[in-house]
């Protein structure tokens, strides 16, 4: 980077003095103003900008400008996620000026009606408040904006989704009540730093659902099964250019085997594999039927059809790898690297048959990014209330965050 005689940028150039916030600047400002064609005099004064207002307050405003095309970045280097090829046409709502949780929720109920669009779903992000120096940031307490709960049961079972059974009894402490059913859609809660935990209710109107049935099993709409058209994480933490946002839900559109595979097929989920195969007469006493593997052919089957029937954006597994390598190729074509997780990447069926599966990856860490946040309640988290005790580990799996 070229730097001027200005006593300021002679500190700045000595960058292994910096702190990470500024190094991070320092990355990240001159990737912006290259790709974008931005002037190099206006990159100058807007690093000697940014270094005289961390001198005074320990961090630095970011532009609208370098808000939303870090945002873009953030996506295209997430490692793992297979649908980057749409990373430029991300749509970035700047919603930093929000001061309490009745405006974040309402900002995400927009969200919500603005990226479902009807079904021709939009990748959108809505960002808030940045984490200020020594404080916690504002918190989503759910994984995801739409989620259904899960209700333990006195025989050790659960109704609903079991991975969301820990979160719904926080839920019933805090004052919500479900229906009991498989797929009540459960409360947003919101923490604002420093105060108590806060939950909405989302309107219904707010949660496009598909009723799952299939093109050719009758009997397939007898199973009562739905799922909402939105994946939209909660609970990730943006960091562009040395500033983190705790707070900033983002959405794409769901990938097939997302939902079939892994939300329906899952035995820790709703593990609906073994129902299906006894729908289809097929033999489960032994593993050489490879019963499983036509059950989820016929559940994934199902999930396209209901969602495409429907009018609601979805990718197959097939065409997303495709999407993927074309994204490669044009990331090579611009001279730059696709860092990518393989085991979040690949598919979970018909693996071999995609070219994802056969190409080798470089999992690295590249910023601007998304990072996974502990939850709020976990021992250790510096949001976590007093009077919730930890019930879980304080590690973060490995896992696609959509399903």
């Amino acid at each position: 980077m070229k730097l001027n005689n200005n006593q300021t940028w002679e500190q700045v150039a000595k960058a292994e003095s910096l702190p990470t916030l500024l190094l991070d600047a320092i990355d990240y400002l001159p990737l912006l103003y290259q790709e974008q064609s931005l002037p190099e005099s206006q990159l100058q004064e807007r690093l000697a900008e940014i270094y005289r207002e961390y001198r005074r307050s320990h961090t630095y405003w970011q532009t609208e400008k370098e808000l939303v095309y870090g945002a873009k970045v953030a996506w295209r280097n997430s490692t793992g996620c297979i649908g980057r090829i749409f990373w430029e046409t991300f749509n970035v709502r700047d919603l930093r000026h929000l001061a309490t949780a009745e405006e974040i929720f309402e900002a995400i109920v927009d969200h919500l009606y603005q990226a479902t669009n009807g079904g021709n779903i939009r990748s959108t992000i809505s960002i808030f408040a940045p984490v200020a120096p020594g404080q916690p940031g504002i918190r989503i307490w759910n994984s995801q904006l739409i989620r259904y709960a899960g209700y333990r049961q006195p025989d050790g079972s659960i109704i609903g989704d079991p991975e969301q059974a820990e979160f719904t009894e926080l839920c019933h402490r805090f004052g919500w009540k479900g229906q009991g059913s498989p797929f009540d859609v459960l409360p947003l809660v919101i923490q604002m730093p420093g105060q108590r935990p806060q939950w909405f209710e989302l309107p219904k109107a707010a949660v496009m659902e598909v009723p799952i049935v299939h093109p050719d099993y009758e009997w397939f709409a007898e199973l009562g099964l739905k799922w909402h058209a939105l994946p939209a994480l909660a609970n990730w933490r943006l960091e562009i250019g040395g500033i983190s946002y705790s707070c900033a839900p983002f959405n794409g559109w769901y990938m097939s085997t997302e939902i079939g595979a892994r939300n329906f097929g899952d035995e820790q989920r709703y593990n609906l594999l073994p129902a299906i195969a006894q729908r289809m007469g097929l033999n489960t006493g032994s593993k050489l039927s490879l019963w499983k593997d036509q059950a989820l052919v016929e559940l994934n089957r199902a999930v396209l059809h209901s969602f495409t029937a429907c009018g609601v954006k979805i990718v197959d597994h097939h065409t997303a790898s495709a999407q993927f390598m074309q994204h490669w190729q044009r990331e090579a074509e611009a001279g730059r690297i696709v860092p990518a997780d393989w085991g979040r990447i690949v598919p979970p069926m018909s693996a071999s048959t995609m070219q994802v599966f056969h190409q080798e990856m470089q999992d690295v860490c590249l910023k601007p990014n998304f990072f996974q946040q502990p939850a709020p309640w976990k021992r250790g988290s510096s949001d976590q209330p007093s009077s919730i005790p930890s019930a879980l580990g304080d590690s973060q799996p490995k896992q696609c965050p959509f399903h």
